[in-house]
């Protein structure tokens, strides 16, 4: 023999198992004690765990990549600064005017660039790591002695 309780739910979880009765053809107690026979059950706290488990090692791997890539970009921006530097001489007092107005126009261009790649979801990471996977595929096909 069952036991009557009375309680209390928000209207939105109501709503909810309303709908959710409606759609399965069952009673709405039976939902309820199906969900807190869940909720009290061993394994539950097995299920939630393994589920808070995968989340877990999922950000996780999302973050390596995250940081894989930011390594990635800093090294490139390092490595551009650092050709920048060497090859470009300085420029006398009388040409700065002129070459700041210069700048300031390509890097107006460069802005509207990279604007237009970005909406179009292009990245220079995706680029370079395809390019990087086609140089790799090409030289696995060479012959072992080639590389020595």
């Amino acid at each position: 023999m069952k036991a009557r309780m009375n309680v209390y739910f928000a209207p939105e979880i109501l709503r909810k198992v309303d709908e959710l009765a409606a759609r399965r053809n069952l009673s709405k107690s039976l939902i309820i004690e199906a969900a807190v026979s869940s909720f009290l059950s061993p394994d539950a706290e097995d299920r939630r765990e393994a589920a808070f488990s995968r989340r877990l090692d999922r950000l996780i791997r999302q973050n390596e990549q995250l940081e894989r890539h930011l390594a990635i970009y800093s090294e490139a921006v390092a490595l551009y600064v650092r050709f920048w530097l060497t090859v470009t001489p300085p420029m006398p007092e009388s040409a700065q005017e002129a070459t700041r107005a210069i700048g300031a126009e390509r890097y107006q261009a460069f802005v509207e660039a990279l604007s237009r790649r970005i909406a179009r979801g292009h990245t220079l990471f995706h680029e370079v790591t395809a390019d990087f996977g086609r140089s790799r595929s090409s030289h696995s096909e060479e012959p072992e002695d080639a590389e020595r």
